[in-house]
C-alpha cells in the first residue's frame, strides 16, 4: 500500500502542476506553476495533506494550533486539525487575516486565543517566505510561540532562508525532486 505522502505526490504531479509562463505571489517569472489550493480543497487530497503534514510537525512539543495567512494555509491548517481528531490528536487551527478588521473586534489573527501558546505555522507552497514571516510578525504581537514553520511543498528558493535567518525552524513535506521538478 501507497503512502499517503506517495499518494499525495501523485496528485500533485498529475493534477497540480502545471507548465507555461507564469508569474509567482513573489513577482518572480517560472515555467511551472504549483496549484495547491486546487488540491488542498479537494476532497481526496485534503485528508492525504492533514496526515503528511501531521507526521512533519508530530515531533514538536507542546504545539496547540496550526495556521497561518489566509488563503493558501486555510486548507492546510483544517486538514491537519481534522486528521488529528481522527488519530486522537488535537491541534486547533487559526487565520491570521492580511490586514487586522476595521471593524468588530478588529482582529487580525481569528481562532483560539494563542497567548503564550505554541504554534506551527503552515503554508501551501512558498517561494520567497513572505507569507509565513507576515503571519509570524502577527501572531507575536499576540504573543504566540511560533515552534516552526511548516510547507506542504518546497519550492528550492529563498523561503527556508529567509525563514531560518529570522530565527524560525523551517520544515517541508515534499521537494521539487520529488514532484520530478527543477529550481526555477
Amino acid at each position: 500500500m501507497t503512502s499517503a505522502r506517495e499518494q499525495l505526490i501523485d496528485l500533485i504531479t498529475s493534477e497540480a502542476v502545471f507548465h507555461g509562463d507564469f508569474t509567482l505571489t513573489s513577482g518572480k517569472k517560472a515555467t511551472y506553476y504549483i496549484d495547491l489550493r486546487k488540491l488542498s480543497l479537494d476532497h481526496r487530497a485534503a485528508p492525504l495533506i492533514g496526515q503528511v503534514m501531521l507526521d512533519l510537525i508530530d515531533d514538536i512539543d507542546g504545539v496547540v494550533a496550526v495556521g497561518g495567512l489566509t488563503m493558501g494555509a486555510d486548507p492546510i491548517a483544517s486538514a491537519i486539525m481534522h486528521q488529528g481528531v481522527a488519530q486522537g490528536k488535537v491541534y486547533d487551527s487559526f487565520v491570521v487575516r492580511k490586514e487586522p478588521k476595521d471593524h468588530g473586534r478588529g482582529r487580525q489573527v481569528e481562532g483560539p486565543d494563542l497567548e503564550g501558546k505554541r504554534v506551527v505555522v503552515v503554508e501551501d507552497t512558498s517561494t520567497t517566505g513572505g507569507s509565513p514571516l507576515k503571519a509570524i510578525e502577527a501572531l507575536q504581537k499576540v504573543g504566540a510561540e511560533i515552534a516552526a514553520v511548516a510547507v506542504v511543498v518546497d519550492r528550492q528558493a529563498p523561503a527556508k532562508e529567509r525563514i531560518e535567518a529570522a530565527g524560525f525552524e523551517y520544515r517541508y513535506a515534499i521537494g521539487l525532486d520529488d514532484l520530478g521538478l527543477d529550481p526555477q
